[in-house]
């Protein structure tokens, strides 16, 4: 008896997953919060966020230019001044953020929900995270 192999055919990515590819993990929304409101240098965003890294700022950065979300502009001078803006395909993510925000906004109003019980983290007070805000900007 011959065992015939089995071929796996790769089916395109979930579009949920395409998104969270772009958009996923602990710092890129609040990242893209910043950059809503306009074009910041790397100092300004890792002040605004409390809590990351400058490695980690740097390479959640790094990850969503790749993606084509965020354009960074170097200017040649001394010392050196980088900006960050969004793309027109980072400002294309907004009504996603939005949808999230209100999402968020409705689970909230609950009673401890069983989503705040569920990833409780003792560090996120400290970081400022549990109860941000998220700014919403008049140009939108």
């Amino acid at each position: 008896m011959t065992r015939l192999k089995e071929r796996r055919v790769e089916e395109p990515p979930c579009a949920v997953d395409v998104t969270l590819r772009v958009i996923g993990g602990r710092w890129k929304v609040l990242i893209l919060q910043e950059l809503f409101l306009g074009t910041r240098r790397f100092s300004e965003i890792q002040r605004t966020i409390s809590g990351i890294t400058q490695k980690m700022l740097t390479q959640q950065l790094r990850e969503m230019e790749a993606h084509g979300v965020v354009d960074r502009l170097v200017y040649a001078q001394v010392p050196p001044k980088v900006e960050y803006s969004l793309t027109p395909l980072g400002e294309s993510l907004w009504p996603v953020l939005m949808a999230m925000h209100e999402w968020g906004l409705t689970q909230s109003g609950t009673d401890r929900s069983a989503i705040d019980r569920k990833h409780e983290d003792k560090r996120a007070p400290a970081i400022g995270l549990r109860h941000r805000t998220f700014k919403v900007p008049t140009h939108k």
